[in-house]
């Protein structure tokens, strides 16, 4: 197996170690910065540096996209003309809808690792940078169905657990549960800066809570801005429900509504444990067969049916039969979760049978 990594910084390098050391795959990279091709080479990240985009994404059967949001789309297109008609190219932007909207091309799934650092560079990468991480793709009714599978399969294998989401829906979340993160942990920082300033005060010790909350305040400017201007409206949009949930709780404290604060805090609670208990399903794993008709963007209609609706597809399989029709099977974990994802695949349209 043949993987490009276009971009090899802490996210294409871990990319570049997790395939060779995973896959055994032959890794060829490329960064327009000879200084960052020197180290993924000298990191073991990748075996060819290149110093061009067609030489590393010659002969490659996936091309990883690395690149700051702002450029991705021009990034992702040269990419597409440099590669084969097999090879499957994504990217691991933050922000889907712009890439997506601007690359038409059926090889080409977005996609979005849920995993970093602090750190930046290729000298921070590590192979196991992706292990049992969410890594969304956004298929569309443009992408190829054996694509899709291909690179599903791929990312398995990397450690990480796929999950379907459409561009649009993938940005509203991350506006939420990303990017406004980021915006309140520079708020908190330039606030508490301001106070201790005007009592001229020293900072003090801080507290774990502070920490916490502002672990990823002033992260990388030249990748943050390039990430606020890209989601901006669904960014504004998740500030001023902020800012109204801020204003009902300021309106408690200075009611000194005891019992409506201890609703507030308890429902908090109790958000917080559906939120992070939601992707701990287990169980056994089922296989679901669907017969499907062989026509452009089928794949793409059931992994974003099943991923409006958080259900994992802990692999896939695509049989194209020839003619008319072809099957998709899919493995499901745990009973129920599988009872649910056959309720919805019928509810496309389809037929399905547990092997």
């Amino acid at each position: 197996m043949k993987v490009a990594v276009v971009g090899v910084g802490l996210i294409g390098g871990s990319i570049g170690l997790a395939a060779r050391r995973r896959l055994g795959a032959l890794v060829s990279g490329y960064d327009p910065a000879p200084a960052a091709r020197e180290a993924a080479l000298a990191r073991g990240a990748v075996q060819r540096a290149c110093a061009s985009l067609a030489e590393a994404l010659d002969g490659a059967d996936f091309a990883f996209v690395a690149a700051p949001v702002h450029v991705l789309p021009d990034v992702v297109g040269a990419a597409l003309a440099a590669s084969g008609e097999d090879c499957v190219v994504t990217d691991v932007g933050s922000v889907k809808r712009a890439v997506v909207e601007a690359v038409g091309d059926p090889r080409f799934i977005g996609g979005h690792p849920l995993a970093g650092a602090e750190t930046a560079g290729v000298e921070h990468a590590h192979a196991d940078l992706f292990q049992d991480a969410t890594w969304y793709l956004t298929p569309t009714a443009a992408t190829r169905g054996t694509a899709y599978e291909r690179l599903h399969r791929l990312i398995t294998r990397l450690g990480a657990c796929p999950a379907a989401m459409d561009p649009a829906t993938h940005d509203v979340v991350m506006a939420s549960v990303s990017h406004l993160p980021h915006v309140l942990a520079n708020v908190l920082v330039a606030q508490a800066a301001r106070v201790l300033s005007a009592e001229g005060e020293r900072l003090p010790a801080t507290g774990p809570s502070f920490r916490d909350v502002t672990r990823v305040a002033g992260a990388n400017t030249s990748l943050w801005r390039g990430i606020y201007l890209a989601n901006a409206d669904a960014l504004v949009d998740a500030i001023d429900d902020l800012m109204a949930r801020l204003r009902a709780a300021r309106e408690l404290l200075a009611a000194g509504d005891g019992d409506g604060i201890a609703a507030w805090n308890d429902a908090a609670r109790e958000d917080r444990r559906r939120l992070f208990e939601s992707g701990k399903a287990g169980g056994e794993v089922f296989e679901l067969v669907v017969p499907v008709p062989n026509r452009p963007g089928i794949v793409a209609e059931i992994a974003l049916a099943l991923g409006r609706q958080t259900i994992d597809i802990v692999d896939m399989g695509l049989y194209p039969a020839g003619g008319t029709h072809g099957t998709v099977c899919l493995w499901i974990r745990g009973d129920a979760v599988a009872e649910q994802a056959e309720a919805l695949v019928r509810g496309l349209g389809l037929e399905v049978a547990r092997a």
